[in-house]
Parts: structure tokens; C-alpha cells; sequence
């Protein structure tokens, strides 16, 4: 076990602003960065998880000096045992949690697998041949990573497991909405949330913008119907989980 753990980690979730909230992280002085964002440990299913070394996580910040680490890895809290495994290694950790509207979350999602040459499928099609895709696929492949455009946006069954493995006092919930319109304000709920002293007033953060290349198709409306439908439960859970306090309507819905 590391004499000294990671504190923080920003869980969740893909293509919700994780890597402009990274930037702004390592900016801060009482917190040490990484060598990199995403660290992917434990969504790692080569590693021997009855035994972890962990000694591995503390390569990554032998240069980061002595405040607080964290780690933004959005892939946790969607992996399956990722969240278990995070748990083990620090049942103290604070978590952070980015939502987005889960439409424009898996449009995003494609439009980075296409631009990375990974995806073939125009966005209409990928998103209604994912679960025969992705079905019969075992636990670790690629697959899973790169084509989960809309069971990334299961958030209901993904922060009740979260729940399930830490208390309320160790969770912050934000959304890429608000981070985008009130960075200063997200700022401010970090700062308290972590016990540290205010960031300082900070232009706005874009990182890791969509890249400018000619895609094969736009997101539709009846698309945005389409994965808004098969969520609207899973929508209607995360809305009852936070007390309204995160909504995204499903189909049908206002």
C-alpha cells in the first residue's frame, strides 16, 4: 500500500469537461498533479486485482510535490469493479462526479472515436447498432471503451453504485452545463468540498475541443429522441437520486 494515497479522484464522466477541470486542478498549489490525466488503474483488468501493486500509482507523482494527489480518470464510474477497487484502495477518497445532457455526451463520444480513425459507423447508425455490438463482447475489450456512446449515459445505475461505496460527504455532483456557464462558481464548490483555499479568478477553461474535420453526419432530432428514450429511466433515477438538483429531461419529457 502507498504511504501516502491519492485523495481526490474526478470519476466521471467522458466528454463532461474532465479535461478542462484536470487543467484547472493542476493549477491549483495544494494539489499535485499527475504525470498525466487518466491514469486508468483501475479499469486495468490486467492487473492481478487480488493482489494490486499499487506502487505503480506513485510513478505518476514522483515529481508533483506534496499536496493533495488526484487522479481524473471519467472512465471510473462507468467500468464495472473500477468503483469497488477504488474503494478498497481508499475508502476515504473524496469523488467528484461531472454529468452531461447524455445526447450530446454520446455525439461528442462519436465524434472523437471517428476523428481518431476508430469509428466507421455514421453517428445514427453507431448509436442503434451499440448494444448488438457491444453484447457479446468480454469484460476488457476495447469495444467497450470506444463504442459506449449511449450506456455511458446510464447515470442513475452508475451513481447508486457510487453511493453503494462511499458517503454522501465524499461526493461532489457538477455538471458540465454549470462548469461551462459558471466556472468561478464550480471553482468555488470544489474549493469548499476539498477543504482548500479558494482557486484564483481563472479565464475560462476549453480544453480538449472537438476536432475541425469534416464528419458524415450531424445529430438529428429524431437521434436525440432515439437515446433520450432508452435513458429516460435512467434520467428519472438520477433526477430522484439528487433531488432534482441534476436534470436531464428524458423523451417526452420538458
Amino acid at each position: 500500500m502507498l504511504a501516502k494515497r491519492i485523495d481526490y479522484f474526478i470519476v466521471g464522466v467522458q466528454k463532461a469537461g474532465t479535461t478542462s477541470l484536470f487543467e484547472l486542478l493542476r493549477s491549483h498549489p495544494a494539489l499535485a498533479a499527475p504525470s498525466r490525466k487518466e491514469l486508468h488503474f483501475f479499469d486495468d483488468e490486467r492487473r492481478d486485482w487480488t493482489a494490486p501493486d499499487y506502487g505503480d500509482l506513485e510513478l505518476h507523482f514522483e515529481n508533483s510535490g506534496d499536496g493533495h494527489r488526484f487522479d481524473v480518470t471519467p472512465i471510473y464510474c462507468f467500468w464495472p469493479q473500477s468503483m469497488e477497487r477504488l474503494q478498497r484502495y481508499n475508502p476515504d477518497a473524496r469523488l467528484i462526479l461531472l454529468f452531461r445532457d447524455p445526447f450530446e455526451r454520446a455525439w461528442s463520444h462519436w465524434c472523437m472515436q471517428y476523428a481518431r480513425g476508430r469509428e466507421k459507423l455514421p453517428f445514427a447508425a453507431a448509436i442503434r447498432a451499440e448494444r448488438d455490438r457491444l453484447r457479446n463482447l468480454p469484460i476488457g475489450d476495447a469495444g467497450h471503451r470506444h463504442f459506449s456512446y449511449v450506456a455511458r449515459g446510464a447515470y442513475g445505475s452508475q451513481l447508486r453504485r457510487v453511493q453503494s461505496l462511499f458517503p454522501d460527504d465524499q461526493l461532489l455532483l457538477l455538471t458540465a452545463e454549470d462548469l461551462a456557464r459558471d466556472q468561478d462558481g464550480v471553482l468555488a464548490r470544489i474549493s469548499d468540498f476539498l477543504d482548500i483555499a479558494p482557486f484564483p479568478r481563472t479565464p475560462p477553461v476549453r480544453a480538449h475541443q472537438r476536432p475541425a474535420i469534416a464528419y458524415p453526419s450531424e445529430p438529428r432530432a429524431e437521434d436525440r429522441a432515439f437515446v433520450h428514450a432508452l435513458l429516460g429511466e435512467e434520467m428519472r433515477d438520477l433526477s430522484r437520486l439528487t433531488g432534482a438538483r441534476i436534470h436531464y429531461p428524458a423523451c417526452g419529457q420538458p
